[in-house]
């Protein structure tokens, strides 16, 4: 992504927060995994979100008018020793050169210099409670200021939650954001194929998600959230990652997986027969769900609120319950009395971007969100049958979850993941294609 982009959305913040306010937002800390062994960094997400800067141990600080550049950037020093061991760093120099910030300083003088920027300002645009270090050392400067006010230092009156307006910001995304979250689920889309052509009975769950991660590291992608891999029973567990388990002849299998492409995820699903062959039960309920999905979809449109896809998935998730004789109706009844959660018991989507689980507000005072361009979201459906003496055994353990990546756009919804791969006779003419 260009630096360009950086610059506007950090313009764009800089010009709501006006004159006087200072905005300060910390990367996320390094993670151990154990011992002295680290998880692979991931920066913050409202921090990449502004800066494109991907090391640790830096902070951001926005300051509306100042003289000498608006956009502080704090990071650690090259160090030669060090970067022999982990790798080079940008260093305040390079900070300035390589992503347009207007000012760099070392991340270990911030306890001399970010008091007196305090000092200047009105208003603190901070998040509090993420990273709870942070947090202290921010009151800690406060504090400092506190304490010389009788000498007659200025401290700020006003704590604002900077994550109101940036979540809001990162909601609608530019033309720039759609076309990495294209190529994130078209990435998706190919490694959910590839796992369909090597699925087979004996199989195991983890050989497909090996698949998925080679072709999603292949294209220097990773994992946008631990992979679910579910057969039979297993597609029924909402969160199963365990992943293990051998693929039996006869069964479903469930797989969520989405690829992360520049901090930007996909997230899909797609639930097949292992054996390449929908039994008449399983083919019957994955006519509902995937009715449900397009009803859904045709719903993400400008001006309907948020909640209207989820509407229109339960109308035919119902009434496929109440025909197939799973529940009794009327539709009515089972959706004011939601005797349906017992076979869907999840939303229909949720907002997607930087994060899977992507901010943004859902309702806006009592009123659900009306959806406007550039919004994208997943619509994601599904019916999950556990074993129950009051239901028919040729239902049990069939779990089916269809889910796909869908942007806003004024001519009505987009499909980010193309929709592949969905209808029942594609599918089966793919499934084992690889090993047969």
């Amino acid at each position: 992504m260009q630096l360009k982009e950086f610059s506007q959305r950090r313009q764009h913040l800089l010009e709501h927060m006006g004159e006087g306010g200072i905005a300060i937002l910390p990367t996320a800390p390094e993670r151990v995994r154990n011992r002295d062994v680290f998880h692979p960094f991931r920066p913050d997400s409202d921090f990449y979100y502004l800066t494109g800067f991907a090391e640790p141990e830096a902070v951001l600080v926005l300051v509306p008018g100042r003289e000498h550049g608006e956009s502080i950037l704090f990071c650690r020093e090259r160090n030669p020793d060090m970067e022999i061991w982990n790798g080079l760093r940008s260093g305040p120099e390079g900070a300035r050169e390589r992503y347009g910030l207007d000012d760099a300083f070392p991340v270990d003088d911030i306890d001399d210099i970010l008091p007196g920027l305090l000092e200047r300002t009105e208003r603190v645009f901070y998040t509090m409670g993420n990273y709870a270090d942070f947090d202290t050392r921010l009151v800690g400067w406060m504090n400092q200021l506190r304490a010389r006010a009788r000498n007659g230092t200025h401290m700020p009156g006003e704590l604002v939650s900077l994550e109101h307006v940036l979540h809001d910001m990162r909601l609608v995304k530019s033309r720039a954001e759609l076309a990495v979250m294209r190529r994130a689920a078209e990435l998706t889309a190919r490694a959910h194929e590839q796992a369909m052509r090597l699925c087979g009975p004996g199989v195991h769950e983890y050989q497909l998600q090996a698949a998925i991660t080679g072709l999603f590291e292949n294209e220097r992608g990773t994992h946008a959230y631990p992979p679910i891999v579910g057969g039979g029973a297993n597609g029924c567990i909402l969160h199963y990652i365990d992943n293990a388990a051998p693929l039996a002849d006869g069964e479903l299998v469930l797989i969520d997986a989405g690829a992360e492409l520049e901090y930007y995820a996909a997230d899909v699903t797609r639930t097949f027969p292992v054996n390449g062959r929908f039994s008449a039960p399983q083919r019957d309920l994955y006519e509902v769900v995937l009715a449900a999905q397009k009803a859904a979809i045709d719903a993400v449109r400008p001006g309907n609120h948020w909640n209207m896809p989820h509407q229109a998935a339960l109308n035919v998730l119902g009434q496929g319950l109440i025909d197939l004789g799973l529940l009794s109706g009327p539709l009515d009844r089972v959706i004011e009395e939601e005797s349906y959660r017992r076979f869907f018991m999840h939303r229909t989507g949720h907002w997607l971007g930087m994060d899977v689980h992507d901010v943004g507000d859902y309702r806006i005072g009592e009123a659900w969100r009306v959806l406007e361009p550039g919004m994208v979201m997943t619509v994601e459906p599904g019916l999950y049958v556990h074993p129950a003496d009051d239901i028919d055994e040729r239902w049990w353990n069939i779990g089916i979850r269809i889910e796909d990546d869908v942007a806003v756009t004024r001519k009505g919804p987009q499909l980010l993941s193309g929709g592949f791969l969905r209808e029942i006779d594609e599918i089966e003419a793919v499934v084992g294609t690889a090993i047969s």
